[in-house]
C-alpha cells in the first residue's frame, strides 16, 4: 500500500470519527503511521484534504457502480443493484460507509454521488411505464432513494441489520413505492448482486 493511500485511508477514518474540520496533521500522521513531514510532503494542500477525498470517493464509486451495472437494462433492477452495492460496500469497508453516512447530506460531491445516475434511471423507468410516479416528482424520488440508501447503510453500521437484509429490504421498499408489484419487487431485490467493479 502506498504512503498516499495510507494517509488517504487514515483521513477517511478520522473524518468519519471526528468530523470534516477537526483533524490535525499530527492525528493524521499517527493514524497513518507516518511522520508529520511525510503528510506534508505527500498531501499538497492538507487544508483541502477533506474536499479532495469527498470528490475522489464520489468519482470512484460512481465509476465502479456504472461499470458493475453495464449489462443491466431494466431500470428497476439497476436501481435495486445500485442501492445494494452501496450497502454492501459500507459493510465491507466500514470507514468508507461511515464517511458517506456522515457527510453525504452536506457535501456537494457526495450528494452528486447519490443522485447522478439515479435520475436518468428513474426517468427511463417513468417513460417505460415501469414506475408510476409523475415526472415532476423525479427529484423527490431520487432524494428518497439516496436517503433510504444512507439509512440502510447506518442500520448495517449500527448492527441492526446484516447488509444483505438491509440492502434487499431497502431496494424492495423503494420499488414498491415506485409502483412495482411487491412480489416482483422482492424478486428483483433479492437477485444475485453483481460484483462491484474495480
Amino acid at each position: 500500500m502506498s504512503i498516499r493511500t495510507r494517509i488517504r485511508d487514515a483521513a477517511i477514518c478520522l473524518f468519519a470519527r471526528k468530523g470534516g474540520d477537526r483533524v490535525t496533521i499530527s492525528e493524521l500522521a499517527d493514524e497513518a503511521g507516518v511522520a508529520r513531514g511525510t503528510v506534508y510532503n505527500t498531501i499538497p494542500d492538507p487544508g483541502a484534504l477533506f474536499e479532495d477525498i469527498a470528490g475522489d470517493l464520489a468519482r470512484e464509486m460512481q465509476e465502479r457502480v456504472v461499470a458493475s451495472m453495464a449489462d443491466l437494462t431494466d431500470p428497476a433492477l439497476r436501481m435495486a443493484c445500485g442501492v445494494r452495492l452501496f450497502i454492501r460496500r459500507a459493510h465491507e469497508e466500514p470507514h468508507w460507509g461511515r464517511f458517506l453516512v456522515r457527510f453525504s447530506l452536506t457535501n456537494r460531491a457526495l450528494q452528486g454521488l447519490l443522485t447522478s445516475s439515479s435520475t436518468e434511471d428513474i426517468l427511463k423507468g417513468v417513460e417505460q411505464g415501469r414506475y408510476v410516479v409523475p415526472r415532476e416528482q423525479v427529484t423527490s424520488v431520487v432524494a428518497m432513494i439516496g436517503g433510504t440508501t444512507l439509512a440502510a447503510m447506518l442500520l448495517v453500521q449500527e448492527g441492526h441489520r446484516a447488509w444483505r437484509e438491509a440492502g434487499s429490504e431497502a431496494a424492495e421498499l423503494l420499488l414498491v413505492a415506485l409502483g412495482v408489484d411487491r412480489e416482483e419487487a422482492r424478486a428483483i431485490a433479492t437477485q444475485r448482486l453483481p460484483p462491484l467493479a474495480d
